[in-house]
């Protein structure tokens, strides 16, 4: 009974020494750990079905991984979509594929893995640019138009209302000057302005744009009353005013008084510089019938004046010595010379107003409106002098002469304008017949051919007369 107690005790010194030899080869003891070898990649770890589109990264994942690459030892198992748990590619063939769950970096349009991206300098570029600040000349030269209309605006706006207040400030000193109480109008003329009767407050001045001003008299003896009509630079209108710099212009009165039928007799005259002089002989029909440039061997008037008259007797009365020495004349003139431009007296002239006086000035500024005080009173004074004048019968034998002959030439043309108008339209009305037969069928007109002929045939046999026998 003594032999089995050895072999017993042999066994169970056996076991112990392979359970610490098994205790000693675990990883996790001490002072062994740079001895671990390396495990063997876990082949099993489920992955889903690879994508069937096409990637969209920059550079193609390559097939094979690096060999330096070591794999994790201890990869974070991965939580499987229980949509691609039981995806099947040849059993769900021609359906679309589930989304991938996007990641952080993957939502901002980049492959959450650097890996398989395999650019992560591009990600920090796009990162970069996308911070990076925009210069402000590059934002302003992107609204240059913008810019550039809104200070077009912005300086039409505040030439507008400068350019207008202007004008209007320069028609009232006009009208303060001339036209209030005490001054040349209102001595000569009962009714001043708009209104309609004697002492009635109304305004002086009717604006019909901003830069055109009308003035009313009426009330005197000689003539049915005056229209004083100014314009002025349009200064309102910021494209006008950079044509006035190339193409400079003044601004003007034009004055016109209409005569009574009984107050002016034949009358034809015309005073101004000598450019306004020739753009009245082309423009006024009167003038080319009945006037004639008058030059004298005598000093009369200034050098830069011209002188238009159907006789010379009329313009030597006109134009008298008081006159001529307090406004034509030289010394005179070179003062009132920039501010005078025409004026144009005549009895046939081409508007509802057949006998009528026309004065055109320039206006100077507002703080000098007092120099042109003598061209102003010339108004009141040349009405006088023209309801009061009275020709020769010397003088009044040529005048009417020339005015029937006149009026047979104007008559004539009359005539040959109807004649005109006549044959144009017989030739609208042949064209108009023309047409319509080319619209005819060939049946139609042939029948009117023979029926033509027919008539043509009839008109030339000759006629029969028939008598009866006795």
């Amino acid at each position: 009974m003594a032999s089995p107690k050895p072999s017993l005790l042999f066994i169970t010194l056996l076991l112990l020494l392979l359970h610490l030899t098994i205790t000693t080869s675990s990883p996790h003891f001490e002072g062994f750990e740079e001895l671990e070898l390396e495990p063997e990649p876990d082949f099993d770890i489920s992955l889903p079905p690879p994508p069937i589109t096409l990637s969209t990264s920059l550079d193609p994942e390559p097939e094979n991984p690096p060999l330096d690459h070591q794999p994790d030892l201890n990869p974070k198992p991965e939580t499987p979509n229980p949509q691609l748990e039981y995806w099947d590619e040849e059993e769900f063939e021609g359906f679309p594929e589930p989304e991938k769950p996007k990641t952080e970096l993957g939502q901002n349009g980049l492959d959450s893995d650097p890996v398989q991206n395999n650019e992560p300098e591009l990600v920090e570029t796009v990162k970069v640019k996308l911070s990076q600040p925009v210069p402000l000349t590059k934002r302003i030269k992107s609204y240059i138009i913008e810019i550039f209309c809104l200070l077009f605006l912005v300086l039409f706006s505040v030439k507008y209302f400068v350019g207008k207040k202007t004008n209007e400030s320069l028609a009232l000193a006009w009208a303060t000057k001339f036209a209030t109480r005490g001054t040349i109008f209102d001595k000569n003329f009962s009714l001043l302005g708009v209104g309609d009767k004697e002492g009635e407050d109304a305004p002086l001045l009717l604006k019909e744009g901003q830069n055109v001003f009308k003035f009313y008299a009426s009330g005197r003896r000689y003539c049915q009353g005056l229209v004083a009509t100014m314009e002025l630079k349009s200064r309102h209108d910021l494209i006008a005013s950079m044509y006035n710099v190339f193409v400079p212009c003044k601004d003007e009165i034009r004055i016109e008084v209409y005569m009574n039928n009984d107050a002016m007799d034949h009358v034809v005259f015309a005073l101004g510089k000598k450019r306004a002089a020739k753009v009245m002989d082309k423009e006024m029909r009167d003038l080319q019938r009945f006037g004639n440039v008058l030059a004298s061997s005598k000093k009369w008037v200034a050098d830069e004046l011209v002188v238009v008259s159907e006789l010379k007797e009329v313009a030597a009365d006109l134009l008298n010595e008081s006159v001529v020495e307090q406004v034509f004349g030289e010394k005179a003139f070179e003062k009132l010379g920039k501010y005078f431009i025409s004026m144009h007296f005549s009895d046939q002239q081409q508007s509802t107003h057949r006998k009528m006086l026309v004065f055109k000035f320039a206006l100077p500024v507002t703080n000098h409106m007092a120099d042109m005080t003598p061209l102003v009173a010339l108004v009141p004074y040349y009405i006088d002098l023209i309801g009061r004048y009275k020709l020769s019968s010397q003088a009044r034998s040529k005048t009417e002469a020339a005015r029937i002959k006149v009026a047979q030439e104007v008559q004539k043309e009359l005539q040959n304008a109807r004649q005109a108008a006549l044959q144009r339209k017989k030739a609208e009305r042949r064209k108009m017949m023309d047409e319509a037969e080319a619209q005819l069928t060939a049946e139609i007109l042939r029948k009117r051919e023979e029926k033509e002929r027919a008539r043509q045939l009839k008109k030339a046999m000759p006629k029969i007369k028939m008598s009866r026998g006795g």
